[in-house]
C-alpha cells in the first residue's frame, strides 16, 4: 500500500503564509511527478502546482509568484510554500503523486486533503 499524508493546513489571516507538507510512504519503488491541487466549496478541483523528480515545475498562472512548490526526493516529500494568502485561496489542498510500487505499474495517488482557511 501507498499513503500520502498532508500536513500544515490551518487558519491564517490575509497576507499571511503557510507551508504545506506531504509525505509518501509505503511499498514505493519510484516516485515520479508530485503536485498540489485544491478544491474550494462548490468548485471543481484545480491544479496548484506540480514538480517532476528532476525539479521542473508548473504553476497555475494565477498563483505564480505567491506559491512555491519543492520536493525532497530522498524523503519522498513535496512541499508548498504559500505567501501573501488571499481569502480566495481558501480550499482543501490535496497532494498528488505518480508512484510505481514494487512489481506494479505507475499509478496516481491522492492524500486525504488539508484545509486552508484565509480569513480575518
Amino acid at each position: 500500500q501507498v499513503q500520502l499524508v498532508e500536513s500544515g493546513g490551518g487558519l491564517v489571516q490575509p497576507g499571511g503564509s503557510l507551508r504545506l507538507s506531504c509525505a509518501a510512504s509505503g511499498n514505493i519503488f519510484t516516485v515520479y511527478g508530485m503536485g498540489w491541487y485544491r478544491q474550494a466549496p462548490g468548485k471543481q478541483r484545480e491544479l496548484v502546482a506540480t514538480i517532476t523528480s528532476g525539479g521542473s515545475t508548473v504553476y497555475a498562472d494565477s498563483l505564480k509568484g505567491r506559491f512555491t512548490i519543492s520536493r525532497d526526493n530522498a524523503k519522498n516529500m513535496v512541499y508548498l510554500q504559500m505567501n501573501s494568502l488571499l481569502p480566495g485561496d481558501t480550499a482543501v489542498y490535496y497532494c498528488n503523486a505518480r508512484i510505481q510500487r514494487l512489481g506494479s505499474r505507475v499509478q496516481d495517488y491522492w492524500g486525504q486533503g488539508t484545509q486552508v482557511t484565509v480569513s480575518s
